[in-house]
């Protein structure tokens, strides 16, 4: 694998999980984990990491 390919999968995947992010706080949807019901705003914080991680592997793949 190149290190092209492995900047655009991170990217893909990592935009996923920004979308996946954005539509829990759009729709309000539930997150629990064990008996922890997870704050709404920890998708804020999981959202814009995720978002920059997908962009850098995307500003990456173009260079």
């Amino acid at each position: 694998m190149t290190l092209h390919t492995y900047a655009k999968a991170t990217a893909v995947i990592f935009g996923a999980v920004a979308l996946l992010h954005l539509a829990r706080v759009v729709w309000g949807w539930d997150m629990k984990v064990d008996t922890f019901m997870v704050p709404v705003w920890a998708s804020w914080v999981a959202l814009l990491v995720a978002g920059y991680l997908a962009y850098s592997g995307w500003r990456f793949n173009e260079r």
